[in-house]
């Protein structure tokens, strides 16, 4: 039995993990601290490493620590080479060595929607399928694809950054990249929510995140159903888009976006069914199964096989 700690760093918390490992992998003990990013980078990594350090202390039969992280990740060098304006200041931290130093173990690192997509395909709804290409759709829009268990991450670690798609349904809305009309910027959870603030009129009621918008669609308010499920068809079409282009014996959808109801996924599957070329039709769209454990073992499946 191998014992790990698996760290999932994101803009909102870090959550924690103690897996155990043996003929298979459950996480027994998990937990979570604020990221508080807006403190910076260096805060972050310090505050990181002190809950890292602490937690193999009172755990000492762990042996390594399986990260998975906001960033564009070198996970080579377990360096954080790039992030957005969620998390200032994290590009260019040498996390991997910083936790090492604090720790005294091996550590792995690999970005957090990697780590998620490797988690379902190799543990949880992708484990029948030999490809799987994942899709988390939360506050942002995530992805990776995955092959006999190891992750696609392109020529600068970036692969799978589906969220950045270019769609013409809202040229005018900025994605957190900066750039605009990117599907992020209104298929997202955060993004639906500003793309019905800026098309509502005196009559439509202002939300104050996803939740509030499907309730307000699920009560027959027009232009909040509209928007969910335009959004929702838009997600399909570019869904397809890469299925054309990576043939996925699978493709898994995750995250908040996808408990928004027969509006929303009926609206998906008809985008899908409008893109999708012949031999790809059939692809299973399936929903994710492992939850808040995904990025956690992922990683943890990083750390072991990578």
């Amino acid at each position: 039995m191998t014992t790990l700690l698996a760290l999932d760093i994101g803009g909102t918390k870090v959550g924690w993990g103690i897996v155990e490992v043996g003929d298979s992998e459950h996480v027994t003990e998990r937990g979570s601290i604020p990221t508080d990013a807006m403190r910076g980078g260096a805060d972050v990594a310090a505050r990181v490493c002190q809950l890292a350090s602490s937690l193999a202390a009172s755990h000492p039969r762990v042996t390594g620590v399986a990260v998975a992280s906001a960033g564009v990740v070198d996970p080579a060098a377990g360096t954080i080479v790039s992030a957005t304006g969620t998390m200032p200041g994290w590009g260019g931290t040498p996390l991997g060595t910083l936790l090492h130093e604090s720790t005294g173990l091996s550590v792995r690192v690999l970005n957090d929607v990697h780590a998620h997509g490797l988690g379902e395909a190799t543990l949880g709804a992708g484990r029948p399928y030999r490809s799987v290409l994942s899709i988390a759709v939360g506050t942002g829009i995530g992805g990776a694809f995955v092959e006999d268990g190891r992750v696609a991450f392109g020529a600068r670690g970036i692969a799978g950054h589906v969220g950045h798609i270019h769609h013409h349904y809202a040229p005018d809305m900025v994605c957190s990249c900066g750039r605009k009309g990117h599907i992020e910027s209104f298929c997202s959870g955060s993004g639906i929510t500003a793309w019905y603030d800026s098309l509502r009129g005196e009559s439509d009621p202002a939300v104050d995140g996803g939740r509030a918008l499907q309730e307000l669609a699920d009560g027959g308010n027009v232009l909040a159903a509209s928007c969910f499920a335009r959004s929702a068809y838009a997600l399909g079409e570019a869904t397809a888009s890469l299925v054309n282009c990576t043939d996925p014996a699978a493709v898994i959808l995750s995250g908040s976006m996808t408990r928004s109801g027969d509006i929303w996924w009926d609206a998906l599957r008809e985008g899908f069914a409008a893109s999708a070329m012949t031999p790809v039709a059939d692809t299973p769209i399936l929903v994710g199964s492992l939850g808040g454990d995904a990025p956690l073992l992922g990683a943890v499946s990083f750390f072991l096989h990578a």
